[in-house]
């Protein structure tokens, strides 16, 4: 059978390498395999389908038999519709200045879910029980928002990560204050390859109630879930994914591709491989004089600071992103498709900046 005629075209060189993004790679070919058996025949839509029932049993294998999913479109609606199932409407979220609920969400918690960020400055994106205790207080002061929920994000904006028993102590701390605990998991088969340990052992199994997982920036096409861990945390879930513009009709194609990369250990080699890319370019990046490396690689970010006018001559060689223009402070992220060529070629070309610089 011939395969159905079209006009798309491709638009863009499949060579042109990056290091802006992990959403800058495309999708994983065991994904798209995923979809395309997904295609076809009629499904029960809104989550009624057999892929988004199967998806259940894939998640409570990792996250326990309590554990629910609910797919959404996008990290952002995941982190809506969770905060929003954790909050009262008077009721306020803890986070680290840094954390992308508050920098990089164009407001959506606040506009959007109606709730109040209560931000704390980090000296590497992490939170502690010291730190939130910064903001943990007024409950019974009707003029300020309530401290409800405290949101972590592993790994965080910064690349760093948090051990079992970091995250075991704040939510130690945040519950016994009566607050409960959100981790934005963007990035979380990262943090497990780095820490070389079950997605769990930094979630569940030590007390938090309900995760952002994310698929997007480890190989699928789109799609993010709300992991729901302990149910007696949250109100109303399926009620605020759909307010929340959050329901997807042909859900199935959100959950397939995360059945992909969750079924079996697809998420891990991704997250591997990108960690193990960010490490090479780590490395190849202190033997350059004029760079500093900002804070521990221990993830697939790399976070430098070097001349503004190399950084200008390199974006134009290489995508990426100033983290902070003012200081010289720039980003540079590695996904599951980063090869060893990418890498070296990118340290060659920032070497050839610096001399000419």
């Amino acid at each position: 059978m011939n395969p159905p005629k079209t006009d798309a075209r491709r638009r863009h060189d499949p060579q042109v390498r990056g290091f802006a993004s992990d959403n800058y790679a495309g999708t994983h070919p065991e994904v798209l395999a995923a979809l395309a058996l997904a295609n076809g025949g009629h499904q029960i839509a809104y989550g009624e389908d057999d892929y988004t029932g199967h998806l259940q049993q894939v998640i409570r294998g990792h996250f326990g038999a309590g554990a629910e999913a609910f797919p959404v479109f996008n990290g952002t609606g995941a982190n809506v519709v969770a905060l929003q199932a954790l909050t009262d409407r008077w009721g306020a979220v803890i986070c680290a200045e840094s954390a992308h609920i508050n920098v990089d969400e164009g407001g959506a918690p606040e506009r959007m879910g109606g709730l109040k960020l209560l931000t704390v400055a980090t000296p590497d994106g992490k939170l502690t029980p010291e730190l939130i205790d910064r903001q943990a207080y007024g409950w019974d002061d009707e003029h300020r928002a309530m401290p409800q929920v405290v949101s972590i994000t592993q790994n965080t904006e910064l690349g760093t990560v948090y051990t079992p028993d970091e995250v075991r102590a704040i939510c130690e701390h945040a519950h016994g204050h009566g607050m409960k605990v959100h981790l934005d998991g963007a990035r979380i088969a990262n943090a497990a390859a780095s820490l070389d340990v079950p997605m769990r052992a930094f979630t569940n199994a030590v007390g938090v109630d309900v995760l952002s997982f994310g698929g997007t920036k480890n190989g699928a096409l789109f799609g993010e879930a709300v992991v729901v861990l302990n149910r007696d945390a949250v109100s109303h879930m399926k009620h605020l994914r759909k307010l929340s513009m959050q329901l997807a009709s042909k859900m199935r194609f959100v959950s397939v591709q995360l059945e992909a990369l969750l079924a079996k250990d697809l998420w891990l080699r991704n997250a591997r491989h990108a960690n193990e890319m960010a490490q090479r370019l780590a490395e190849g990046v202190r033997a350059v004089h004029g760079v500093e490396i900002l804070y521990p690689v221990q993830a697939n970010a790399v976070f430098a600071r070097l001349p503004h006018d190399v950084s200008e001559r390199l974006q134009k060689r290489y995508r990426f992103y100033f983290w902070d223009e003012a200081a010289g402070d720039v980003r540079w992220m590695c996904a599951f498709d980063t090869t060893e060529d990418d890498v070296d070629g990118f340290v060659a070309a920032l070497k050839e900046e610096m001399a000419a610089g």
